[in-house]
């Protein structure tokens, strides 16, 4: 039987202060401690074998912080941490990160950032290159008007394995698909990356169902193909707009029309080939 793996989850424990996104008024459901016992049920009731843990500070500390809960947590397979890809020091953060067997890629917090081209800026370009040699992967969090950038990223390292997290965040709540889906498919024909089927329902509108996302989901699915996409839940974010029973039936229904062999692919697979998770 194929290992099933969701690609993209968070845990945070919120007196650590690593999270200043997180605050009882503006994220109040968010606002509270999650951790491996909360997370266990869900995907035991999923039939989830194994999780790509991913940083959601902007902070070293916390990518630690994650490598001990993977350490003691049998079904995470992965860890995505942080790094300060601007510092001098990045790179050698970046080599030194790399020897734990369980970080296996990094996440600049580019979706947040007022510049959409930050990525391609000279300062960050040795920790860039320094992730591509210690064989790590490069997690893209990004949103729409970020995307000429990751292309001209993706054409600059060809070499550097990268995934876009969410789709890169369509404005789904707003029907907005045409600009974004001409990008997604650009990167798709012309790079290696590969994709992770996450986030989306927190882009959608309240209510949303499985047709809300289908035409994005269907450019997803055309543009990369079962072997280059990935199921991810994107917890606990996802309780934003969501649940996790919720967003699997979903997923699975978005990708009913595949082969056994193609959805494998998208549950599992593809993630575990991806991140190298045995």
């Amino acid at each position: 039987m194929t290992m099933r793996v969701d690609a993209h989850q968070h845990f945070w424990r919120i007196d650590r202060g690593d999270y200043g996104w997180l605050t009882p008024t503006d994220t109040p459901r968010l606002y509270r401690d999650y951790l491996p016992d909360d997370l266990a049920p869900l995907l035991a009731e999923g039939r989830i074998d194994r999780t790509v843990l991913v940083q959601a500070a902007e902070s070293l500390a916390e990518t630690e912080f994650l490598l001990g809960l993977a350490e003691a947590t049998p079904f995470v397979g992965a860890v995505v941490g942080w790094v300060d890809f601007a510092s001098p020091s990045a790179a050698g953060e970046v080599f030194r990160l790399a020897k734990h067997p369980q970080l296996k890629g990094l996440r600049p917090m580019l979706q947040d950032l007022a510049d959409a081209e930050w990525i391609l800026g000279e300062a960050v370009q040795p920790a860039i290159r320094a992730t591509a040699a210690a064989g790590l992967r490069f997690d893209a969090l990004i949103k729409p008007a970020q995307l000429p950038a990751i292309r001209t990223l993706l054409a600059r390292y060809p070499d550097l394995p990268v995934v876009i997290d969410h789709g890169a965040k369509p404005r789904v709540a707003d029907g907005e698909i045409a600009e974004w889906a001409g990008h997604m498919r650009v990167i798709a024909r012309d790079s290696h990356a590969v994709c992770k089927l996450s986030g989306l329902a927190t882009e959608a509108p309240p209510g949303w169902s499985v047709e809300t996302l289908r035409p994005y989901v269907d450019v997803l699915l055309e543009a990369f193909g079962p072997s280059r996409l990935m199921f991810g839940s994107d917890w606990p974010v996802l309780t934003e707009n969501g649940d996790y029973a919720g967003w699997l039936a979903a997923a699975t229904s978005l990708t009913a029309d595949l082969s056994e062999a193609e959805r494998a692919e998208v549950f599992g697979a593809t993630a575990a080939r991806f991140y190298g998770i045995a």
